[in-house]
C-alpha cells in the first residue's frame, strides 16, 4: 500500500460542515513537479465559493480537496526539475484554477509555479500571499498603473486590496484607499495617500477623478470616477462576461479589466523581492489548525473584513 496523508475532503458541495479530515493517498511527483510538505495553507474566498458549488460544472462531483495557497518545504523532486531540491522552502499557488489540494499535509506542484519563500516571512505569512498577491500584481500590470498615476482601491483593507495599496505605492502611484474608518490607520501605515470611509462619505464627491480603479468589492458605479482613457478593474466575478459595467465604461472611454489570476513563478519572485525590500507586508488575521477548517470557512462566509486566514496542517 502506498503512503497516505491527512487532508481535508469535501464529498459534496455545501456549507463549511461538508469539510472533514480523512486519510488519503499522498500525491506522486510527475516530471517537472515537486512534492511539498505543507507547513501552512492560505484560505481565500474562492475556496469557499468552490466548496459551496459555484463552479460545480468545472470541478464535477468530487470528492474534492480545496485550497491553493501553500508554503512549505520540498521533500521530493520529479524528473527534469533543476532549480529546486529537497529542503528548499517554497511558496505558491499551483494549478489554479484546476485543483491543487492545498488543505493537506503534502501537495504536488509544477516546479515552475513555485518560488523561494520570501526570506523575511514565516511560512504562515507566506501562505497568505500567493493568490491575493498575484491577483493584485497581475491586475495592476493590466491596468498599467505606474509612477504619478492616481489609483483608487475599493475594499482596500481586504486580502487583495491591502496588497494592491502597497504594490501601487512601490510603483510610485498615489493611492486612494476606500474602506471603513476602523481600517484607516492600518491603510495609512501601508502608505495610502488618502483614505475614504464609504459608509459615511460620498466617495465620488470626496475623491474626484482618478486614473484607474481597482475594485475588490464590485461597486461598478466607481467607473464614473475614471478619467477618459483610464482603466477600471473588477476583481470579483472577473471571469464573467461583459455587463452594464462595460457599457458605462465605453461611454466614458474607459477600459475595463477583468483578470483571472494565473500561476506565475516569476510573479512570486517579484512579490518576494518587494517583501525582502520592506515594500510589502501581509496582514494575517487568524491562524487555525487544519482540523478547524470548517470554522475558517465559516469566517470567510460571514465576510471577515481584515486579515488573511491560514491553516496549519497537523503534526
Amino acid at each position: 500500500m502506498g503512503k497516505t496523508m491527512r487532508a481535508v475532503v469535501a464529498r459534496q458541495y455545501g456549507g463549511p460542515e461538508v469539510l472533514e479530515l480523512a486519510d488519503v493517498p499522498r500525491p506522486g511527483c510527475a516530471p517537472g513537479e515537486v512534492l511539498v510538505r505543507v507547513l501552512a495553507a492560505g484560505v481565500n474566498p474562492v475556496d469557499a465559493e468552490c466548496r459551496g458549488g459555484k463552479a460545480e460544472e468545472w470541478f464535477g462531483a468530487g470528492p474534492h480537496t480545496w485550497g491553493w495557497d501553500v508554503s512549505g518545504v520540498v521533500v521530493e523532486v520529479g524528473e527534469g526539475v533543476a532549480d529546486l531540491r529537497p529542503g528548499d522552502e517554497v511558496y505558491g499557488m499551483p494549478r489554479f484554477p484546476a485543483l491543487a489540494g492545498a488543505y493537506a499535509e503534502f501537495v504536488s506542484a509544477p516546479a515552475a509555479e513555485l518560488a523561494a519563500k520570501p526570506a523575511g516571512l514565516r511560512h504562515v505569512d507566506a501562505a497568505a500571499l500567493p493568490l491575493s498577491g498575484l491577483t493584485a500584481l497581475q491586475t495592476l500590470d493590466r491596468l498599467g498603473v505606474g509612477a504619478g498615476d492616481r489609483l483608487l482601491v475599493n475594499g482596500a483593507a481586504g486580502g487583495v486590496g491591502h496588497l494592491a495599496v502597497q504594490l501601487a505605492k512601490a510603483r510610485g502611484a498615489s493611492v486612494v484607499a476606500v474602506a471603513r474608518e476602523a481600517n484607516h490607520d492600518f491603510l495609512r501605515g501601508l502608505g495610502a495617500d488618502e483614505v475614504v470611509d464609504y459608509t459615511t462619505t460620498d466617495v465620488a464627491t470626496a475623491v474626484g477623478e482618478v486614473d484607474a480603479v481597482l475594485d475588490c468589492v464590485g461597486r461598478d458605479g466607481l467607473v464614473e470616477l475614471v478619467r477618459p482613457g483610464g482603466a477600471h478593474a473588477r476583481v470579483p466575478d472577473a471571469a464573467t462576461g461583459p455587463t452594464a459595467l462595460e457599457e458605462a465604461a465605453a461611454r466614458r472611454g474607459v477600459r475595463v479589466v477583468r483578470h483571472v489570476v494565473a500561476p506565475d513563478g516569476a510573479g512570486l519572485v517579484t512579490l518576494a523581492g518587494h517583501v525582502d525590500r520592506g515594500e510589502l507586508t501581509v496582514d494575517v488575521g487568524s491562524v487555525l489548525p487544519l482540523h478547524e477548517v470548517a470554522a475558517a470557512h465559516k469566517l470567510v462566509d460571514e465576510g471577515i473584513s481584515r486579515g488573511k486566514l491560514v491553516l496549519m496542517p497537523l503534526d
